[in-house]
């Protein structure tokens, strides 16, 4: 069987979240994230990421996420504001404007938006005979692999805040973002800089889940009616909660769980993105967290394509830049092979 770069959810999850989830399995617990495991991560959540105030929400998935939040900051006529390359208007089947919202897209640079595509957007849609622009979507990490530094975001934010404009923050692989080495951003910097935000558990060793972290006051109210209505109060809500306890829990005192996947999954990436630049390959963008996008030939494309599964993010003509993800569960040794295979092909 081929190895797959594809995602960093083709494993099924880390066995200490398979351990929390087996030793709970026989008790009873409240629907709908009432239960202790759900309440109990949420209070950690509010901890590590120094938002004592802040709403937490737990869903099942990155594009409900980003639905039920999107469809509830906005109203009918107003629009939200995203990259190109963005997962909302990439890769979601349209869930967005099924609600109604138009997505306002600029190309940004290596996924990630500045202060001068928002403002663009902003002064191009003038009066009512146009959709009003209202949120900005980031991601952290981008689907480029990249990230935004704290001077970035915090040049954004207070753009934002003077233009009435609330941020919301795809963090479906928050941890790479956070724990990577280009990125200076804490925890409790994105309390400060967003409006609301999720960290994804499912790319980030959890079997599924996400929790949706509310930091404005203006954007609390009435949202839990707003995930039932959209499908998202899930019954056995206690299976997010719990799996988020288990990668959150040790925060408080050393390195967690979530972090340490999270680096584990980088450090695979640098050592493949290392190898390849020193096979004299370049890269379509940055290799930044645990995304690596390298040019490669086609032919030497085509050869690969047999040994391994990964997504061509561009074809180029003379090259072709493919995406390779690597996971908490990567090995040293499918790196080792899958440079060893690279150098191989004449």
């Amino acid at each position: 069987m081929k190895h797959s770069f594809k995602s960093d959810y083709s494993e099924l999850c880390h066995p200490r979240i398979l351990s929390a989830l087996s030793a709970a399995a026989t008790g009873q617990f409240e629907g709908y994230c009432d239960d202790i495991y759900s309440l109990g991560a949420a209070a950690i959540i509010r901890d590590v990421f120094k938002a004592p105030n802040a709403d937490v929400h737990f869903v099942s998935g990155g594009t409900q996420a980003n639905l039920v939040i999107i469809s509830s900051i906005l109203r009918p006529h107003e629009a939200v504001i995203a990259p190109h390359a963005g997962h909302i208007f990439v890769h979601e089947a349209g869930a967005i404007e099924a609600t109604g919202h138009k997505i306002c897209t600029r190309e940004g640079l290596n996924g990630k938006l500045s202060v001068t595509d928002i403002r663009s957007v902003v002064e191009e849609h003038c009066d009512e005979h146009m959709v009003k622009p209202r949120l900005v979507y980031l991601s952290l990490s981008t689907e480029c692999g990249t990230v935004y530094t704290k001077a970035e975001l915090s040049e954004i934010s207070e753009y934002c805040r003077k233009n009435g404009l609330y941020i919301h923050l795809d963090g479906a692989r928050l941890g790479a973002g956070i724990n990577s080495t280009f990125c200076d951003l804490t925890y409790p910097d994105l309390t400060n800089l967003v409006d609301i935000f999720y960290i994804g558990g499912t790319k980030t060793g959890a079997l599924f889940g996400e929790a949706i972290v509310i930091c404005n006051d203006d954007l609390k109210e009435d949202f839990r009616f707003l995930m039932k209505q959209r499908g998202a109060l899930l019954a056995k809500g206690a299976v997010i909660g719990l799996q988020f306890e288990a990668l959150f829990e040790t925060c408080r005192q050393y390195i967690c769980l979530y972090d340490e996947l999270s680096l584990h999954a980088n450090k695979m990436a640098k050592h493949l993105a290392e190898g390849i630049k020193a096979l004299g390959y370049e890269f379509f963008s940055p290799a930044e967290t645990n995304i690596i996008i390298p040019l490669l030939p086609p032919k030497i494309v085509e050869q690969l394509c047999k040994l391994y599964d990964f997504h061509v993010w561009s074809n180029l003509g003379d090259m072709v830049a493919i995406r390779l993800v690597t996971s908490w569960a990567t090995t040293q040794d499918v790196i080792e092979d899958f440079l060893e295979d690279l150098k191989a092909i004449p």
